[in-house]
């Protein structure tokens, strides 16, 4: 519900001749979801620590956005330096998710 109110208000504001709002919900969730994250890695011990991680990265930021995942998934990839397979992350990613959708579109195009 907050990626459609959060996209449409966006979209409203902006117009809808660029995906604005998909790009700040994708914005946003990354952001809310590294937050989590880096705020987790000092209260990691806490015993609420595990229900924040859940409701905040699987529940809000799953709801809001994958791509938060890809953020932050990419992120530790930097931080444990290894930046080949973070670059790799971020172009296969993006190749194939983007081929996807083509080889998608083109099949119903076909089949419908």
């Amino acid at each position: 519900m907050c990626r459609f109110w959060l996209s449409g208000m966006v979209a409203q504001r902006f117009g809808a001749t660029f995906p604005y709002g998909t790009l700040t919900v994708n914005v946003v969730g990354s952001w809310v979801i590294g937050f989590a994250a880096g705020w987790l890695v000092t209260h990691d011990a806490a015993f609420w620590a595990p229900l924040v991680k859940v409701f905040v990265a699987v529940g809000f930021c799953g709801g809001l956005t994958t791509f938060s995942a890809f953020g932050l998934q990419t992120w530790s990839l930097v931080l444990s330096g290894r930046w080949v397979s973070a670059l790799v992350n971020i172009f296969a990613s993006t190749g194939l998710c983007l081929g996807g959708v083509a080889l998608g579109w083109g099949l119903a195009q076909k089949v419908f």
